[in-house]
């Protein structure tokens, strides 16, 4: 694994080109999904596309942004902030964790042990982890392929939302490493990560053989 000190937002064209061919934490619902059975269709387009990027070393991503991604650009920082404040800590830029065929970006590191990813939400999702008092399960794979990567004790999953009051605005929920349900997931990704490498090898060789 090697560790690049670079700002995703500041670098982008440079952090989109370390990306190419590789599978990132926001991708790997899509590898897990159906785990056990078949890659889905969802899975198929995905391993198309990595193919293509290893083959002609150019991204396939198409630069689209939504809503969402745009709240999270503008309060991420804040969110980033207000996690320091809380827990006396400081964060570091989370760079990019370069790891063969996978790549991760945390949204920031926590001394020698932490690693952290911020979500900033809307009032409803917000409410539902909240009430749940457990991480957003949608963000499962991605929270434990951040933290299998960057080989760190823990990652905090950071909730935020500007819609609630202030002293509601920020839910957090640690993850370790060492337990024993991080380990069985660790080993649910590398199963299902060595048969997702044999589908995207399928796919190049019928590129090149096209």
């Amino acid at each position: 694994m090697k560790f690049h000190d670079i700002d995703q937002t500041i670098d982008r064209d440079e952090w989109l080109e370390m990306r190419v061919g590789k599978i990132g934490g926001s991708k790997l619902g899509t590898v897990m999904s159906n785990y056990g059975k078949a890659f889905g269709d969802p899975a198929q387009k995905l391993a198309v596309n990595l193919a293509l990027e290893r083959i002609t070393g150019k991204s396939q991503e198409n630069g689209y942004i939504n809503d969402h991604m745009i709240r999270g650009l503008e309060q991420e920082p804040i969110a980033r902030a207000m996690y320091e404040s809380e827990r006396f800590v400081d964060v570091l830029n989370g760079g990019f964790f370069d790891s063969g065929n996978i790549g991760v970006s945390p949204d920031g590191l926590v001394g020698t042990d932490g690693v952290i990813e911020i979500k900033s939400v809307i009032g409803t999702t917000h409410y539902k982890t909240v009430a749940r008092d457990k991480f957003d399960p949608s963000y499962k794979w991605q929270l434990y392929l951040n933290l299998l990567v960057t080989g760190r004790d823990w990652i905090d999953f950071i909730s935020y939302c500007s819609e609630f009051p202030v002293d509601r605005r920020l839910f957090v929920d640690r993850i370790y490493r060492e337990k024993a349900e991080t380990v069985k997931m660790f080993d649910k990704i590398h199963l299902r990560l060595i048969e997702f490498e044999e589908l995207v090898a399928e796919k190049i060789t019928v590129i090149n053989a096209a």
